[in-house]
């Protein structure tokens, strides 16, 4: 049966366990909300499928099941699951899309590598994808295609099915043309996300951005542009715009353009954050504290998320205020997304030396200023850190937008607690309460984290209770609500109105 909603992700919507020799499908508890969400929109549509890619020794063993029906609390869909060797998924993921195109994305030209990209099989996964959509979708269908190693998927659906309507979110930043056009293959991906009816992004710097690269190589024409609403336009961020382009004309056709900032599920945040056994571990964590303030960071380990930078302020600022030594304490958590990566490797070796100097330098027996944590935290614990910390100190280079910033802010049902926030994620834009810092400042971040630090308390309650609200009124279900309205409610299979949502 063909599928009204077809979502395109590399992640399969479920967890496998093996249980006595048995795979069971498990729903995925992904704490920022994202593929639950997603599944939620199958409930509104007559029938929906979800197309990912799953790992094979062998693509062509018939014992593969290339197709799973899930039936769960989102109803019943279809998973369609590309069988990929190792080789094929190192190469489109691990090598073209993180090594290559993840530093372009983020700004880092000198960090891009053309020499191992292997164009031809980014061509062929994306071409798999593109089939995998079009055989599920029924006419008039809406295929929702998501993030930027899926780049050709729009243009080859659009070449098999002309008369799906296509949206793509874009979940990393999207650089500016001088930036965006080291890429070789520029052309060929822009005309691919032209291909859509909806192109998403964050934020509006990210669109105009898109818009600047298109305009830099094809035959685009500006058909809208609007002013930027409030909520999306913090003077205290280097990412806000004042105006951003919404509809461009394509070899005659139209493409709206949409900003909608991903957010947190926020009522799932604030349910871990009463629970009796969460109000345990923070008086646990405050016990061992012992007095002294608790600065939390949390990200990934990534040259983009400004760990190094981080560390080396937390230096100066111990060394500046002696006041300050056995009185606060970095809890740094950096963790790998795949530690198989050379450039993770480098940045997880220069976290763990500065940590060590720092350490060696100002701890004591009684004192440790830093702890640097590696492994995953269980998201149950983190809420207790996120309640417990008087400060989150979230300074990255670059970012996309940030969901870490945003889970702390819903985690503080107490209403305390200060936000640092970087100019430099995409967050920024929607959270002008928070302290801004310039990452690439000592001045900046220096005084950003002792200003935190020493904030009274009606000035800490105050940005708080500003930085809640708007991470509420724009939570993942607002994110995903708002990228489904940028159709018309005729362009939707059965009428689907997403205009009171």
């Amino acid at each position: 049966m063909s599928s009204n909603l077809v979502i395109v992700y590399h992640r399969q919507p479920y967890e496998e366990v093996e249980v006595d020799g048995k795979i069971e499908y498990r729903e995925n508890k992904s704490p920022n909300g994202i593929v639950p969400t997603l599944k939620s929109f199958f409930g509104k549509f007559e029938r929906g499928a979800w197309i990912a890619w799953k790992e094979a020794e062998d693509p062509a063993n018939p014992d593969f099941e290339r197709v799973v029906e899930i039936d769960d609390a989102y109803g019943t869909y279809n998973v369609s699951r590309l069988p990929l060797t190792r080789e094929q998924v190192s190469s489109f993921y691990h090598v073209s899309s993180k090594e290559a195109f993840w530093p372009v994305l983020h700004g880092f030209k000198e960090r891009y590598n053309y020499d191992p990209v292997d164009w031809p099989t980014f061509r062929e996964v994306n071409w798999a994808f593109a089939e995998a959509a079009a055989a599920e979708a029924a006419e008039g269908a809406v295929v929702w295609i998501h993030d930027y190693n899926l780049w050709l998927v729009p243009g080859y659906l659009r070449r098999l099915r002309p008369d799906v309507k296509i949206s793509f979110f874009h979940h990393t930043p999207f650089p500016n043309a001088d930036i965006f056009n080291v890429l070789p293959w520029r052309r060929e991906i822009l005309q691919s996300l032209l291909a859509c009816d909806v192109v998403g992004f964050h934020i509006p710097r990210y669109v105009n951005n898109f818009v600047s690269a298109a305009r830099s190589l094809l035959e685009v024409e500006t058909q809208k542009r609007e002013k930027v609403k409030p909520e999306m336009n913090a003077e205290t961020s280097a990412l806000s715009e004042q105006s951003v382009v919404t509809e461009l004309a394509y070899e005659g056709r139209t493409v709206r353009l949409q900003a909608s900032p991903v957010g947190v599920d926020v009522d799932y945040i604030e349910s871990l954050a009463g629970r009796e056994a969460t109000a345990r571990k923070v008086a646990e964590i405050e016990r061992e504290l012992n007095g002294c303030k608790l600065v939390l960071s949390v990200g990934r380990t990534d040259y983009t998320k400004g760990g190094i930078e981080q560390l080396q302020s937390f230096e100066r600022l111990l060394e500046n205020r002696p006041d300050l030594r056995g009185k606060v304490r970095l809890m740094h958590v950096s963790v790998a997304a795949n530690r198989n990566m050379t450039a993770y490797e480098e940045i997880q070796r220069a976290l763990e030396h500065q940590a060590g100097m720092l350490n060696g330098r100002f701890g004591s027996l009684e004192w440790q200023p830093v702890a640097l944590i590696s492994r995953p935290i269980p998201f149950v614990d983190l809420v207790a850190y996120y309640r417990a910390a008087d400060v989150a100190w979230i300074t990255p280079l670059a970012d996309g937008m940030n969901l870490v910033c945003k889970e702390y802010c819903a985690a503080r049902t107490d209403g305390d607690g200060v936000l640092v926030l970087s100019e430099f994620a995409g967050a920024a834009v929607e959270l002008p309460s928070a302290v801004p810092t310039n990452p690439f400042s000592h001045k900046s971040m220096d005084g950003a984290i002792a200003f935190a630090l020493e904030m009274p308390e009606a000035e800490r309650r105050g940005r708080m209770e500003r930085a809640r609200e708007m991470v509420r009124k724009q939570d993942v279900r607002f994110w995903a609500e708002d990228q489904m309205r940028a159709f018309d409610t005729s362009d939707l299979p059965g009428g689907v109105d997403f205009a009171a949502a």
